[in-house]
């Protein structure tokens, strides 16, 4: 066991406790506004992206984030790292506010908490090899003294699976499963606490994405790190997750153990959801659609609930009011009217 490994496994004295904290979360961004509408007075318009997002990361959990595509998911992680900045609401690490962070602060969070992106080749310099790109991670952040980097960037290799030669070779000359192991490397180098994997694995093939998975499992294990994992692909999630958040046009709808998610569904758009996901059993198999009509623009969020216009028990209530997001069972979290309200802590 490295030094690094040696100092994350001390750190998980408090199992169970948010390492990461989303409360209020607001991201909007500009539409586009042409000369004609500037002259018609046209007001411009925001998407938006995120919409008042509560959300709790655990320490030493994998904590899937699932939901359609252009709901929010992406957006979300990328305002954890900091590649954008939120328009409103709170972000706190370890009871420090990342919103407010600024120089040499920023990047030491940068380095506590990682992306890991979808699309491997695009986030690696086409032009420095293996070894450059994690030396270069280990010499900026000042990992090791310069004398132990080249022995470091062998022991990240052998992390995650790859052979010593992979070093001097560029990103082109590798698949795009290998491709993500060294984007896996590159995070580690800097040893975060958490790692935000941005659909990991969804450019990969069916064949590769266990692998890269299996990996995951593992060095989480082996380093205690704590893992958001952003998915549409709810066996994936299933399978790694210890809970699950969902998301439906910028909120946080539901948030609960993983068992509990797929086993009795609060939220009628988890519902709907788990509903239209494929499965192998001929027995369950159906032409009736799981949900009715087209997701909403982002443009143009509905008012009060913003699943309303799609779900069957919407009543007066959902047009006005948006509902929060309470316990309304031990460990599960709706945001929805049809529970009675209760006392209890938001996002959990």
């Amino acid at each position: 066991m490295t030094a690094y490994e040696n100092v994350v496994a001390a750190e998980q004295n408090a199992p169970g406790e948010a390492i990461l904290t989303v409360r209020g979360l607001n991201k909007f961004f500009p539409a586009p506004y042409s000369p004609l509408d500037r002259l018609r007075g046209v007001p411009r318009r925001v998407v938006r992206a995120l919409n008042d997002v509560n959300l709790d990361v655990r320490r030493g959990e994998t904590l899937g984030l699932v939901g359609e595509s252009g709901c929010g998911k992406s957006t979300l992680a990328r305002c954890l790292v900091r590649l954008y900045d939120a328009d409103g609401g709170n972000i706190t690490f370890e009871g420090r506010d990342v919103l407010r962070l600024r120089g040499a602060e920023l990047r030491a969070y940068n380095r506590r908490v990682q992306m890991i992106f979808q699309d491997p080749f695009s986030s690696l310099n086409p032009r420095m090899t293996v070894g450059q790109t994690l030396r270069e991670a280990l010499s900026v952040h000042r990992m090791r003294p310069p004398g132990e980097i080249p022995g470091r960037v062998r022991e990240l290799l052998e992390l995650v699976g790859l052979p010593p030669e992979a070093e001097g070779r560029l990103p082109h000359e590798f698949s795009g499963g290998q491709r993500q192991r060294i984007g896996i490397a590159r995070a580690l180098a800097v040893e975060p606490q958490c790692l935000v994997a941005d659909e990991l694995v969804s450019a990969l093939d069916v064949s590769v994405q266990a692998q890269v998975v299996n990996l995951l499992l593992e060095l989480q294990e082996r380093l205690g790190l704590t893992v958001l994992f952003v998915a549409h692909d709810l066996r994936l999630v299933r399978h790694l997750s210890h809970r699950v958040a969902v998301m439906y046009l910028g909120s946080v709808v539901e948030v609960a153990g993983t068992d509990d998610v797929f086993g009795r569904p609060g939220h009628p758009y988890t519902q709907a959801l788990l509903a239209a996901a494929p499965r192998l059993d001929p027995a369950h198999r159906t032409d009736a659609p799981a949900v009715e009509g087209e997701i909403p623009s982002p443009l143009n969020v509905p008012s009060g609930c913003p699943f309303r216009t799609r779900c069957p028990h919407a009543f007066g209530r959902c047009v006005v009011e948006k509902p929060a997001l309470l316990e309304t069972d031990p460990g599960q979290y709706v945001a929805c009217h049809l529970y009675d309200p209760r006392p209890g802590q938001v996002a959990g």
